[in-house]
């Protein structure tokens, strides 16, 4: 579904400024988005609304905080399936059917060395980043790494260190069915901040975005884990 036949008339640039803040800033309240995109509530509603009929967006309850004031805590939204779709997925079925084959013919061992030379072409790229930019911290140039791989990455401070937050996927629904690529570039994360690293969620299984935890050196390592 391509969001330009989703929308139409003079609220199309508006609804895909919806969907392209909901993209990069994660599952978002009507309120942020309201707040983030200079909207009335109302209006914001409105394009919610018919973004959930069209079925780019869909509505989830937040997930449970430590700490939560009184009263039902209000709904996010985040990007669907489709809606993922028509955010220029680099990847395709073409992707997935080309990946299965290289599995049949070369076994496990090919689909990791694949999913190892891509991780690899980051490294590279980051390493070309660090050494024109040697003043950036080394997470934030790995966000602006990612970001211009199309991941739209950020970096959060946490209480323990850093979380990376990736909030496209470019490679979700190969990833999906093969996820030696997100094991390869978690790996790839902790070569080139050299430290341990933990990927606590990803697009590819259902997340509303990919975050990989980066603990202080002297911080203790989460407990939560990505279960498949």
């Amino acid at each position: 579904m391509e969001i330009e036949q989703s929308l139409s008339g003079h609220d199309q640039p508006t609804r895909e400024r919806v969907v392209r803040s909901v993209m990069v800033n994660g599952p978002s309240t009507a309120a942020a988005l309201a707040e983030r995109l200079q909207l009335t509530p109302a209006a914001v509603r409105r394009h919610l609304d018919q973004l959930i009929e069209d079925g780019t967006l869909e509505a989830r309850e937040p997930r449970a905080t430590a700490s939560r004031g009184r009263g039902r805590p209000a709904k996010v939204f985040v990007l669907t399936d489709a809606g993922r779709d028509s955010l220029d997925q680099a990847y395709d079925d073409l992707a997935v059917q080309a990946i299965r084959f290289l599995a049949e013919t070369g076994g496990d061992d090919a689909v990791r060395q694949f999913a190892d030379r891509r991780a690899a072409k980051i490294e590279q790229r980051f390493e070309t980043v660090v050494a024109a930019h040697p003043e950036i911290d080394r997470v934030e140039a790995l966000a602006q790494v990612f970001t211009d791989e199309g991941y739209a990455a950020a970096v959060r401070d946490i209480p323990v260190g850093e979380q990376l937050c990736q909030q496209h996927c470019p490679v979700s629904h190969v990833a999906h069915e093969f996820p030696e690529l997100c094991e390869a570039e978690t790996a790839a994360i902790s070569r080139m901040l050299g430290r341990h690293v933990q990927r606590l969620a990803t697009i590819a299984h259902g997340d509303g975005v990919c975050t990989t935890c980066i603990p202080d050196l002297k911080s203790p390592e989460p407990k939560e884990t990505v279960t498949r």
